[in-house]
């Protein structure tokens, strides 16, 4: 009889991943980043251990949003204190700060739980084409988008 394989952490070897996001929906690649920071598309996966990959985003100043979401989709705030509230919409995040776009979207998609925020720090998102992990030598993610 054959047992269930369980990924140790001690098991896991991480490779890097580059996604380029030039005009690409924000939505479907950020399933398809949170995927493979949680480890889903290798065959060891296993929920409870970080098995995923680093990935690096470059271009997100050139993300694309669907239908009215440029203006209409607003990202909140809370200082915590009364009239605290900040409402910005996706069209001057996209000006100031695009990488948080990208960072916010797979946030949610991740665990919120300890393992999540560990999955996270795994992301690296970047406005233009340059980055500092070509040491890494990270290989292109074949996003289905």
């Amino acid at each position: 009889m054959q047992s269930t394989y369980s990924a140790k952490p001690t098991d896991v070897t991480r490779s890097w991943f580059i996604v380029d996001a030039t005009n690409k929906p924000l939505g479907r690649l950020a399933s398809e980043i949170a995927s493979v920071l949680r480890g889903k598309h290798r065959p060891t996966y296993t929920p409870h251990v970080d098995t995923g990959d680093f990935v690096v985003v470059i271009n997100a100043e050139k993300i694309a949003l669907s239908g009215n979401k440029l203006e209409a989709k607003k990202y909140y705030s809370y200082s915590g204190h009364m009239g605290g509230l900040r409402t910005t919409s996706a069209k001057d995040m996209l000006a100031t700060k695009p990488e948080h776009l990208i960072e916010h979207a797979v946030k949610g998609m991740l665990p919120k739980n300890p393992l999540g925020r560990k999955m996270f720090t795994k992301l690296k998102v970047y406005a233009a084409a340059e980055h500092p992990h070509k040491a890494q030598q990270p290989k292109p993610l074949p996003v289905r988008v």
